[in-house]
């Protein structure tokens, strides 16, 4: 029987604990916090656990937070507002620069990809005269 809650599948032999942390929007202390809330033994692993336990635990994280979708369409309209109003963090974002204030000479593969433009590189060849 796969688990599925907030429209995700979740692994049906990983510790209950783990296993919710596959939601978006979802790390181990939120899901550890949600389930000595309801009562639910961490270790359990997600196949063993019970309907009723299942049922509360899926009402619990449909009701209470905002997961998935719904938080990508926030994250997304939030940057959406930051470029409109043409602040700084904004023009950072569509620039695809880092946007925290962090150095930007060296050490920004992350947020560029990972172009390694050296000296040479895209450079013609000299012509011969």
């Amino acid at each position: 029987m796969a688990v599925r809650i907030a429209g995700i599948n979740i692994p049906d032999e990983k510790r209950i604990e783990i296993a919710l942390s596959y939601i978006y929007g979802m790390g181990r202390s939120r899901s550890n916090k949600i389930l000595e809330k309801l009562g639910i033994d961490p270790n359990i692993r997600a196949n063993k656990i019970s309907s009723d336990e299942l049922n509360r635990l899926r009402s619990e994280i449909e009701s209470e937070y905002t997961l998935e979708g719904e938080l990508k369409r926030q994250k997304m309209m939030n940057i959406k507002r930051l470029k409109d109003i043409g602040s700084y963090r904004g023009t950072r974002h569509s620039k695809g620069l880092p946007v925290r204030g962090q150095r930007t000479k060296t050490n920004n593969r992350t947020v560029r990809g990972n172009k390694r433009a050296t000296m040479g590189s895209g450079r013609r060849s000299v012509e011969k005269k």
